[in-house]
């Protein structure tokens, strides 16, 4: 068994081990039925993720040394605190309650993007349960998703040209995220599920929400076509947020019950949609302050 599988497994374990102390200590899984379901769940992440290693195992992006360990802690850190302070209970927005904006998601996307996969996958899955944690409740499930965020932003290192990787991925978000559009439109009466107003159909805005952020992702795809850090970081970090946080939406409707159209128009949407939005917008500002700290400093 090779370091980097090794290194893998640990991180993981490490971060199951994480879920499940933090679902019972705080009491939200003691005699919940769908305990064995939402860990499952994670056990099917936990599968994909070994799979896209495996197909990809040669490739040093997998490497996991003291320095990969530095940067999954301060990610972490750094994510779960605003991940806590953005999730309507410290800095509530009132003007937009069905829509939970979580700027954040920039955190696990960089992260990824700069330090590989495994970074960007225990940056998003420890940090959003830390900020859960923080908030009260914990949903391994949904955690899982952020760390696949992290994970599949950071699967642009497994590419030797960044260039020929942008238009599939691309495609495969845009088509993604349309399609979460279009089941909306088809069921516009769906009640909100996430944020009160509870039992009302989300927004306008929220219901095009995604729309937007593939607007803003498609205008820095081809009207920053010079600079491809960060066209590449916006576009992987997109297909991360659009599959992650599909992943946790979908698994509630074996969980929770859900139908497709609610466990879409309900969660689906009103998460992905702002992220993407936030993502588009802050990536590129976080990853040119990243680089011009790095000029500085001659690293």
């Amino acid at each position: 068994m090779s370091n980097k599988l090794i290194a893998l497994i640990v991180a993981l374990l490490l971060v199951t081990a994480l879920f499940v102390a933090a679902y019972f200590i705080l009491g939200s899984g003691l005699g919940a039925p769908d305990v064995p379901l939402r860990f499952l769940f994670v056990i099917i992440g936990a599968v994909i993720v070994l799979v896209i290693y495996y197909l990809t195992r040669n490739n040093p992006a997998w490497t996991i040394g003291t320095r990969e360990v530095v940067y999954m802690a301060l990610g972490a850190a750094l994510y779960g605190v605003f991940a806590w302070l953005f999730n309507g209970t410290v800095f509530a927005v009132p003007s937009v309650s069905q829509v939970a904006l979580r700027p954040a998601i920039a955190i696990p996307i960089l992260f990824g993007y700069l330090f590989g996969p495994v970074v960007g996958f225990f940056t998003g899955a420890v940090g959003n349960t830390i900020g859960d944690m923080l908030s009260g409740w914990v949903s391994p499930q949904w955690s899982f998703g952020n760390g696949l965020v992290g994970l599949i932003s950071g699967m642009v290192m497994l590419f030797g040209d960044k260039k020929r990787s942008l238009n599939t991925v691309m495609i495969i978000g845009v088509v993604g995220g349309l399609l979460g559009t279009l089941i909306w439109l088809l069921n516009p009466n769906e009640t909100n599920q996430m944020a009160a107003p509870f039992n009302e159909p989300i927004s306008v805005f929220a219901g095009i929400s995604v729309v937007v952020g593939i607007v803003l992702v498609l205008a820095i795809r081809f009207g920053l076509t010079q600079q491809i850090d960060l066209v590449a970081a916006v576009v992987w970090g997109s297909l991360g947020i659009v599959l992650g946080i599909g992943f946790a939406a979908l698994s509630d409707i074996w969980i929770n019950g859900y139908s497709l159209p609610v466990a879409i128009v309900g969660e689906y949407i009103p998460a992905a949609g702002p992220n993407l939005i936030a993502a588009a917008i802050l990536v590129p500002i976080l990853l040119v302050a990243y680089q011009g700290v790095q000029q500085q400093t001659g690293r």
